[in-house]
């Protein structure tokens, strides 16, 4: 089985394995009692702080350690927010964030506060100027912004450097989400506080990094204990935290090689899956980006489908498509993108990954996505394009009346895209497809398919049930 979910959770790193073994035995006692074996535990849960500030890049008295990544966010955003209460209520945060950032931004909201997301383009990644233009734009004072290191779906790195002397240049802090680019190195720019995942490096589970610099105005909501400077109430788990720091120092030392390795195996896949299946688009910036991860999405599949047949061909992979039976709207990233949701692969590579397991999953998977694609009843490539070479492309006739209206309410995607593409030759060029569909994937699905087809969409309009979206054959 080849395991490519890395970007969920990494493979426990082998020094994780060896440390954790070690603090079991050897730091199990409360490093805050002052015999024996509560000051080597305190020993312990030093070195692993130093460990884990230095490849953070703060000092050891500005990180703690919390249960895990999404409480480090909870905690941050919501201590920082309490700390400059006075500053004002406006929290800003890109569209593309991690679900616990988006959670604590609700929550935030539901407690009277505001809230401004940042848009993306369709690389993922915030434009410059983009944080100085949110906080110019804000209704009251701005207490908080928060921006990833890289998005977790898509790989694409943000310009958190550029973010954060806008941010400094407001008096605004800015939180940054490091827990998919930590373990390739340290964080770039002025940021003001930073969160992290351990077991996204290849740490155990259930330890998270809060770092909060000096001079930060912080306030933790929650009651608080003599424990991790008050900013983490509870006893530690130090074995799982010294394995954390000891496997962050490894996988970083090991970083730059394993990086250059795994870009190129990426690099082939996004050269070589658009060239072995057809009506498939890559997303994610091609350059800035994460060295491990690469996503794709195919038209005419389902995605639950796709990795279910993955998952018996022997890879492990994830998805941010609507089409699976977790959710019915598309990944909130993927749809802030504006590109196509249907049938979405993210492939992330652990350390260590063969080239040899990379090779077998680009021979296994045009058969895959093939055998998905004919199960629905999806239009065959090769006729789609017989069909636009059989037929030329003069200039647009005026629209027929009544046109052509495809039902597809009620039916999940990619339903709806397979049932225009087999009706989209039956009008002339110049007329007009309407599709009816209440899959909030249709929003973004129907407008790729038209870009990747050559069909023009000309937008959509409410309809009795569900959304009207309207298709004009050009080709």
């Amino acid at each position: 089985m080849s395991y490519f979910d890395a970007a969920s959770s990494a493979p426990l790193h082998p020094v994780a394995r060896q440390a954790l073994l070690a603090a079991l035995d050897e730091g199990w006692a409360d490093p805050a009692r002052l015999y024996r074996e509560g000051r080597r535990a305190r020993l312990l849960l030093d070195a692993a702080r130093e460990a884990a500030a230095e490849a953070v890049g703060c000092r050891p008295d500005e990180l703690v350690f919390t249960p895990s990544g999404t409480r480090a966010v909870h905690d941050g955003i919501a201590g920082a927010l309490a700390g400059r209460r006075r500053a004002g209520r406006h929290l800003i945060v890109s569209a593309v964030e991690h679900s616990s950032v988006l959670h604590a931004a609700a929550a935030h909201e539901a407690a009277g506060g505001t809230v401004a997301e940042v848009p993306v383009d369709r690389t993922g990644r915030v434009a410059p100027g983009a944080y100085a233009a949110a906080l110019r734009e804000a209704p009251g004072g701005v207490a908080l912004a928060c921006l990833q290191s890289a998005n977790h779906e898509v790989g694409t790195l943000q310009p958190v450097a550029e973010a954060a002397e806008e941010c400094a240049a407001a008096d605004v802090p800015l939180l940054v989400d490091a827990a998919q680019s930590l373990g390739w190195g340290p964080t770039e720019g002025n940021w003001s506080l930073l969160t992290a995942s351990a077991h996204k490096w290849g740490g155990p589970a259930g330890v998270g990094l809060l770092a909060v610099r000096k001079g930060v105005r912080f306030r933790t909501v929650q009651p608080a204990d003599e424990r991790e400077s008050g900013r983490s109430p509870g006893f530690e788990n130090l074995p799982a935290i010294v394995a954390a720091a000891a496997s962050l120092r490894a996988v970083r030392a090991e970083a730059a090689a394993e990086a250059e390795r795994l870009r190129g195996l990426v690099e082939r896949i996004r050269a070589r899956v658009p060239e072995l299946v057809p009506d498939v688009e890559v997303v994610g910036d091609p350059e800035r980006r994460l060295p491990h991860l690469v996503t794709f999405s195919c038209l005419y599949v389902d995605g639950e489908a796709l990795l279910h047949e993955l998952d018996r061909a022997e890879f492990s992979v994830s998805s941010g498509s609507s089409c699976t039976s977790s959710t019915l709207t598309p990944s909130h990233v993927l749809r802030a993108m504006g590109v196509l949701s249907e049938g979405n692969v993210r492939v992330s590579l652990p350390r260590g990954t063969a080239e040899a397991d990379v090779d077998r999953f680009l021979e296994a998977l045009p058969g895959v996505v093939a055998g998905v694609r004919e199960r629905l009843g999806a239009p065959k490539a090769a006729e789609a394009e017989a069909e636009a070479a059989a037929d030329p492309q003069p200039e647009p006739e005026p629209e027929p009346e009544p046109g052509l209206v495809v039902d597809s309410l009620g039916k999940r995607c990619p339903i709806p895209v397979i049932e225009l593409a087999k009706v989209i030759g039956e009008v002339p060029v110049g007329g007009v497809v309407t599709v009816l569909a209440d899959d909030e994937a249709a929003r973004l699905d129907i407008p790729a398919w038209c870009e990747m087809r050559g069909q023009a969409y000309e937008g959509e309009r409410p309809a009795e049930r569900g959304v009207a979206y309207r298709v004009r054959r050009r080709a």
